[in-house]
C-alpha cells in the first residue's frame, strides 16, 4: 500500500468523525484516491460534477491540510469527476507560503439541494418572472443578464430556485465552478479569513466562481467591513461577465441598512420578485408534494383545508403536510379531515384567525397619525389618500372580502378604485423604502 493509500484510509476516518455519519456517506464517502506516480499530489475523484462541486466548495482546504499533516511532502490535492465524457473538473490547492491557518467549521448544509429543480418548482402567475428569469441564467453562453436579484417574503421560493440554477449551470457546464452561501455564511468566513490574517484565499475562492449565489443579503445590514469586501465582490464578478445571483426578502432599495452602492450595483441587472402565494398555487403545491409520496393518500377535503388555511408561505403549507403523512405513518392511522385537524389543530386554529377591514383601518389610521373616519372621507390629498391605498391593499391581501365589498368600506367607493390602489402600493414597496417599512410594520402587527 502506497503512503498515499495510508494516509487516505487516516482522512476518511478524520472526515468521518467531524463530519457525522450523514453528511459523511452521502457526499464524502463516495470520494476514491487515484493512486498515481507523484508523491506531492493527491488525486482523488467523485462520480458526478455535482458532488465535485460541493466537496470542492466545502472541503477543500480541509482535505489539502489533513493530507499535510501526515505527508508534509504533498503540495496540491485535485478533485476531480470521474467521467467518461466530460473532462476532469480539477481544483488544485496549492502550498502557502506560509503554513496553512486552521479551516473553519464546515457548515453541514449541502452547497445545492437535488431536491430543489426547476421541473419540481410550481408556476404561477406569482412567480413566472422570476422563475424564467432563473432558467434564462442557467443556460451555457454568454448570460444575457447578471445579476439576477430575487426577493420575496419567507419561504416562497427563493432559495428553490437559487438551487435550481446552480444543478441546471452544473448540468450544462459540468467543469464550472458555482458556489452558494447565505449572508451569514459569507460574513462569517470572512471574519474567519481576517483572524486568520488570510483574506486573499477567501476572495480568489469566491471571484474565481463562474456561479456565485448569496442567499438572504439582509443579513449582511449594517455591517460595514463585511459591505465594503461584498461590494468589491460583486463588482469584481460582474466586470467579469460571470453569473451573480442574489436574494432577499426585499427590493434592493428596500434594504435597510446597506449600503447604496451596493444596491445601485444590483440593481442593474434584472430584480425578480415573487408574489405570496394564491389559493390555486398552494393547492398545486401540495398536489405536486404529494407526488413524492406515492405511499400516502390524502383525501382532497384535507388538502383543501390545508391550502385553504395555511396561507403565510409554501415552506409551512409543505411543512404542515408532511408532518401528517408522518404522523399517519407512525400511528397506523388513516389520514382524514378528523384526524388532520386533530394532528394539524395548533396550525390550523393559527391560521384560521380572519383580520377584519375594521381592524385594518384602526391600524393604520393609528399608525399615520390619522382618524379613522378620514379613511373612508373624500378627501384626496396625499396624506389621507396614501394611507388609504395601504389600507385597502392591506383589506385585498389579509382578508376575504371581494374588492366591491372593500371599496363599500371605504366609503363607498367603486372596486376599480380598490385595484388601483393594490397595484401602486405594489408598485410602492419596490421603489419607496418607507412606504415599504409601513406596510410591514403594519402586516406584523395586524398578523400578530
Amino acid at each position: 500500500m502506497s503512503d498515499a493509500a495510508k494516509a487516505w484510509g487516516t482522512v476518511r476516518g478524520h472526515l468521518r468523525e467531524s463530519a457525522g455519519v450523514r453528511l459523511f456517506d452521502q457526499w464524502l464517502k463516495p470520494i476514491e484516491l487515484i493512486d498515481g506516480a507523484e508523491s506531492d499530489t493527491i488525486r482523488l475523484a467523485l462520480p458526478s460534477a455535482f458532488m465535485t462541486n460541493w466537496v470542492r466548495n466545502h472541503y477543500a482546504d480541509r482535505l489539502f491540510q489533513e493530507f499535510r499533516a501526515i505527508l508534509p511532502d504533498v503540495r496540491s490535492v485535485s478533485i476531480e469527476t470521474r467521467s467518461a465524457k466530460a473532462a476532469p473538473a480539477v481544483l488544485t490547492v496549492e502550498v502557502p507560503a506560509a503554513p496553512a491557518p486552521v479551516a473553519a467549521p464546515v457548515s453541514a448544509r449541502p452547497a445545492l439541494d437535488p431536491r430543489f429543480t426547476f421541473d419540481r418548482f410550481v408556476v404561477d402567475q406569482s412567480n413566472r418572472v422570476a422563475f424564467n428569469a432563473a432558467q434564462a441564467l442557467a443556460q451555457a453562453g454568454k448570460p444575457r443578464f447578471s445579476p439576477l436579484f430575487l426577493h420575496s417574503g419567507t419561504g416562497q421560493g427563493k432559495t428553490h430556485l437559487m438551487h435550481a440554477i446552480g444543478a441546471a449551470y452544473l448540468e450544462a457546464c459540468p467543469d464550472a465552478n458555482v458556489i452558494m452561501m447565505s449572508a451569514e455564511r459569507f460574513m462569517f468566513e470572512f471574519v474567519q479569513a481576517l483572524r486568520a490574517r488570510d483574506t486573499h484565499s477567501f476572495k480568489a475562492r469566491l471571484r474565481a466562481a463562474d456561479l456565485l449565489m448569496i442567499d438572504d443579503l439582509q443579513f449582511i445590514a449594517g455591517k460595514d467591513a463585511t459591505q465594503e469586501e461584498f461590494f468589491h465582490t460583486v463588482s469584481e464578478v460582474m466586470a467579469t461577465g460571470k453569473r451573480l445571483v442574489i436574494s432577499a426578502d426585499r427590493c434592493p432599495q428596500g434594504l435597510d441598512g446597506v449600503e447604496a452602492r451596493i444596491t445601485s450595483r444590483l440593481s442593474v441587472g434584472l430584480v425578480a420578485d415573487i408574489k405570496a402565494p394564491d389559493l390555486a398555487l398552494r393547492r398545486a403545491v401540495l398536489d405536486r408534494k404529494l407526488a413524492d409520496m406515492p405511499e400516502a393518500n390524502v383525501p382532497t377535503d384535507v388538502l383543501d383545508l390545508l391550502a385553504t388555511r395555511i396561507t403565510a408561505n409554501i415552506r409551512d403549507l409543505e411543512g404542515s403536510l408532511n408532518r401528517l403523512v408522518a404522523y399517519a405513518q407512525l400511528t397506523g392511522e388513516t389520514i382524514d379531515m378528523e384526524f388532520a385537524v386533530a394532528t394539524l389543530g395548533e396550525v390550523l386554529r393559527g391560521a384560521e384567525r380572519r383580520v377584519t377591514i375594521d381592524e385594518i383601518q384602526r391600524a393604520v389610521s393609528a399608525h399615520f397619525e390619522l382618524k379613522p373616519i378620514d379613511l373612508v372621507s373624500a378627501r384626496r390629498a396625499v396624506v389621507v389618500a396614501r394611507p388609504r391605498q395601504i389600507a385597502m391593499y392591506l383589506a385585498k391581501r389579509l382578508t376575504t372580502r371581494s374588492l366591491p365589498e372593500i371599496g363599500r368600506k371605504f366609503g363607498g367607493r367603486d372596486h376599480s378604485t380598490v385595484i388601483h390602489a393594490v397595484r401602486r402600493i405594489e408598485e410602492l414597496r419596490d421603489k419607496d423604502r418607507e412606504i415599504d417599512g409601513a406596510v410591514r410594520t403594519l402586516l406584523r402587527e395586524l398578523e400578530g
